[in-house]
């Protein structure tokens, strides 16, 4: 592990290249920079902005996100060279009873060619699971998290970084493990795991809230090891591919790629999910998923949208055999409302289906 974090991280700091751009970083900071923005969602007071976030889905019920940020004031050179740095903090709570909150930072430096985002928060989460009598029993996960990862541009539109994560975590699971059908190499008990890793992204789209064209590729690897404080010693690997087209003036096609697989005794919390729309994200966890979907994007007016998706997905590894299936549907359409025309953030209600569910998707911001 450690000989190929040294590999990773040569590649990432020896590009000399990178020392002559001068590009503004355009991919998306934590919070968008909404000062300049004329909206009635945000109360702001200067550089300070509070910003309420409905939330609906099948994986947490119905609740509320609060986030506040401070973006730190920029020189006219400084705006041109790359965005706000800033310190936020976002709360969550649902009709589930489940609970979150984190702190963020995110700093910016030389024009923007280095990024830094570091998080620390706790949560709560009242979640369900699949038995192999297709009901669900509760699933609680109580614990903490700690994140941070820095990046720098190596070349154009490609960013490499290294990043670092510790979770400690208890789970919860009224049902009797041992006499369950649980089948996949996954610790159901009480983990802390800590890693180590690197990650490496290409992004070219116009806008990365809401794109209508370019191109998004992400891959990252996570080394969890007992020599650095984890209980387990396993690996988390990912890959995302995103494409967007833009047919006519109001219309664009999406469409989306994504991998997932986790080796060794990974804790059930960090498994791999299928995230897609019509079902809950704790419906389907394993060792490895595949997905793919697509959507067409209409935009009828100056606010208003609508949008059809269809995707399948597929899961190994499964939590248990209900779940190994030759592709798992989801299909369904959606309403948009544009809150910041200027960012082409949208307040999202999608209705989608699956095999054997159906859902209700409110959120802000596109899918993907």
């Amino acid at each position: 592990m450690r000989a190929a974090l040294v590999l990773l991280l040569c590649a990432v700091t020896a590009a000399p290249s990178v020392a002559q751009e001068s590009r503004k970083d355009t991919r998306p900071p934590i919070a968008p920079d909404i000062r300049d923005d004329e909206t009635r969602l945000k109360i702001q007071r200067g550089d300070f902005v509070v910003v309420p976030i409905p939330i609906s889905n099948p994986t947490l019920d119905s609740g509320l996100v609060g986030g506040a940020a401070y973006f730190y004031p920029q020189t006219e050179e400084e705006k041109k060279a790359e965005p706000a740095s800033l310190t936020a903090l976002a709360g969550l709570y649902t009709s589930n009873d489940s609970r979150a909150l984190v702190a963020v930072q995110q700093n910016y430096w030389r024009n923007g060619r280095w990024r830094f985002t570091g998080a620390i928060g706790g949560a709560d989460l009242r979640l369900s699971l699949l038995t192999s009598e297709n009901s669900t029993t509760s699933w609680r996960i109580n614990g903490g998290l700690l994140f941070a990862k820095i990046a720098r541009r190596i070349k154009g539109n490609w960013y490499g970084g290294l990043l670092t994560r510790a979770v400690d975590a208890k789970q919860t699971i009224e049902i009797d493990v041992d006499d369950s059908d649980f089948t996949a190499d996954l610790d159901l008990g009480d983990v802390r795991s800590v890693g180590l890793g690197a990650y490496v992204e290409y992004d070219s789209r116009d806008m990365p809230t809401n794109a209508y064209s370019g191109r998004y590729f992400k891959f990252d690897a996570l080394f969890n090891d007992e020599s650095i404080g984890s209980n387990n010693t396993y690996q988390n690997y990912a890959a995302s591919f995103r494409s967007y087209h833009q047919l006519r003036d109001s219309l664009v096609l999406a469409w989306q790629l994504q991998a997932c697989t986790r080796q060794g005794t990974t804790p059930l919390w960090d498994a791999c999910t299928l995230p897609l729309r019509g079902f809950s994200l704790t419906d389907y966890l394993g060792s490895n998923t595949l997905i793919g979907q697509f959507e067409t994007r209409w935009q009828m007016s100056k606010r208003w949208g609508l949008v059809g998706f269809v995707g399948s997905g597929y899961v190994g590894g499964s939590l248990n055999d209900i779940n190994e299936r030759e592709g798992i549907p989801s299909y369904g359409a959606g309403v948009r409302f544009m809150v910041l025309p200027a960012k082409r953030v949208n307040i999202r209600l999608d209705f989608a289906w699956s095999t054997d569910s159906n859902a209700i998707h409110l959120s802000v911001g596109e899918a993907f």
